[in-house]
């Protein structure tokens, strides 16, 4: 979700610091650096479908204009030992979890994002404004203590926002994605900011330089159905081998956690929905997104038409009936997509303005051609299916599946 923070004018930083309730630095956080689980969970954000998939696709061309080139032309930009288990929330827009900040502590709620790397939060509600799409936070930053879970992560960079443009029942954003989307945030500097997974791994705090992350799907709002591994991989989140992929060679997906792979529809040697190319995994993008031509062919195989009023593909209990797997053919393992992965949950369809007894696809068209660098966005609901690890020591993408995979809970 997070784009980029800005440093604003002198004028604007008083203000905004006169008019906080109490000051942002010289904050501590009790030390406790025991293994811990902190679950994250799905919260609802009845914006209505269309606005969802609005939401995703700026997100995507946000994503795609990330290039180095693109970033170093927006000078004075700040966008800013044991294994740690951090549980989630899932939210229809995204999923979060909880951080605490101070001493006595005080807790954020922030998105779960491997799509930035920036860690802020919002320090006075007076200051900011929220809208959904291109988004931008103005902010300033600090270094203090933070507490994920019972771990204390010292001197950690962070955000303190004054205006944000983007986020709505949220605090803020924990950016887990590669650290080089920091690199340029940070005025009068270009360098690179450590990321939380960074700083735990060099502390000592965790042992290894990665982040597992075990999804459930869910048809609760609020539900605690995941959880976050920082500096290891929970084995029993996952059935059978985690296949390691590389990142992708291919640019802008590079520079996220990104895969080559392609798609096929009703076998692993079935009909072609995309071909061998590249695209991200993300967990700050609900929706699995695809190529327009790619999503023209899944359009056509599965008889889908487009509902004006969510805006995604909608099918008929019929079409259900016969709606076939989709194959993800990722390194040397095939993933499989069921048709009931391929289903928003229908006892949330009011959270995207729908029908109740509808059904719809999640499966939608990322707004470009194939061949663009990023065509393809593996989102939330994907995710759900899988294991996912981010190894960024070894810049790898892990997934395996789970006892989740074959569900039909949708």
């Amino acid at each position: 979700m997070l784009t980029e923070l800005r440093f604003v004018s002198a004028a604007l930083v008083a203000l905004a610091l006169s008019s906080l309730a109490g000051p942002c630095h010289a904050l501590h956080v009790r030390r406790n650096a025991s293994p811990v689980t902190l679950p994250f969970a799905r919260r609802l954000n009845m914006t209505g479908s269309a606005k969802l998939l609005e939401i995703d696709q700026a997100r995507m061309k946000v994503l795609r204009n990330r290039t180095p080139a693109a970033r170093a032309s927006h000078t004075g930009a700040l966008a800013l030992g044991a294994v740690a288990d951090v549980s989630a929330t899932s939210q229809a827009v995204a999923y979060v979890t909880t951080v605490t900040v101070g001493s006595p502590g005080r807790d954020y709620t922030l998105l779960i994002d491997t799509g930035s790397s920036n860690t802020w939060v919002g320090i006075t509600g007076n200051l900011m404004e929220v809208t959904y799409g291109s988004g931008f936070v103005l902010g300033l930053e600090y270094t203090d203590d933070v507490m994920v879970g019972s771990i204390t992560i010292k001197e950690q960079s962070f955000g303190g926002a004054i205006l944000s443009d983007g986020f709505t029942g949220v605090d803020g954003i924990i950016g887990i994605g590669p650290t080089n989307l920091t690199c340029g945030t940070l005025i009068p500097s270009s360098q690179c900011i450590p990321t939380v997974i960074d700083n735990a791994f060099s502390q000592g705090l965790i042992p290894e330089h990665l982040i597992g992350i075990s999804f459930e799907p869910t048809t609760l709002p609020d539900n605690a159905n995941g959880e976050l591994t920082f500096g290891g991989i929970d084995s029993s989140k996952f059935t059978g081998s985690l296949e390691f992929v590389p990142i992708t060679s291919t640019s802008p997906s590079n520079m996220f956690v990104g895969i080559d792979q392609s798609i096929t529809y009703g076998s692993p040697t079935g009909t072609t929905v995309l071909p061998m190319t590249a695209g991200i995994t993300d967990t700050g993008t609900t929706l699995l997104l695809i190529a327009s031509d790619a999503f023209a062919t899944y359009q056509s195989l599965t008889g889908g038409v487009l509902d004006s009023t969510t805006g995604l593909l909608r099918i008929t209990p019929e079409q259900f009936a016969n709606l076939k797997s989709l194959f993800f053919h990722i390194g040397a393992s095939t993933f499989e997509f069921t048709p009931n992965a391929q289903i928003w949950p229908r006892a949330l369809n009011s959270a995207l303005g729908g029908t109740d007894d509808a059904i719809y696809l999640i499966v939608s068209d990322i707004g470009t051609p194939s061949g663009s660098g990023l065509d393809f966005i593996d989102g939330m609901t994907f995710l759900e299916r899988f294991y996912y690890v981010f190894d960024s020591a070894n810049s790898r993408v892990g997934l395996a599946n789970t006892p989740f995979t074959h569900a039909t809970t949708n």
